[in-house]
Parts: C-alpha cells; sequence; structure tokens
C-alpha cells in the first residue's frame, strides 16, 4: 500500500525550485512519486513505505531549499 505525505518547503520561487526540489527528493530510497506545489509551498511524496524524514530533510537541503 502507497504511503501519500506532504510537507512544507520553503524558499521556492520558481519552476526551475520546483525542478530542483523534485529531482533531488526522487532519489530517496523508496520515493515512488513526487508532486511539488511551488503556490502551497510543498512537496508531496509517494512511497512505498514511510520515507525517512531526515534523508528527506538532506534532498530538499541539497536542492537549496528548506524543509520546514
Amino acid at each position: 500500500m502507497a504511503v501519500t505525505q506532504t510537507y512544507p518547503v520553503t524558499g521556492m520561487t520558481c519552476q526551475h525550485c520546483v525542478n530542483a526540489v523534485e529531482s533531488e527528493v526522487s532519489g530517496v530510497a523508496g520515493v515512488t512519486g513526487v508532486d511539488v506545489d511551488l503556490a502551497a509551498g510543498a512537496v508531496t511524496v509517494t512511497s512505498e513505505a514511510p520515507v525517512d524524514l531526515e534523508a528527506l530533510r538532506a534532498a530538499v537541503d541539497e536542492a537549496g531549499y528548506v524543509l520546514a
């Protein structure tokens, strides 16, 4: 059963930001889907099991943004 979780992300302002976050979060172990909502300032992550929050935080940080 898939797990879907939405997290607030601060600092995103444009499509480049969206692409960077999608790219990094897609690389987190277990992630099967990523949807970044620029207007809402959030990323929705779909996975087969709960994703390690610190791994997700590190991926968003690597993209240059902050998992709030």
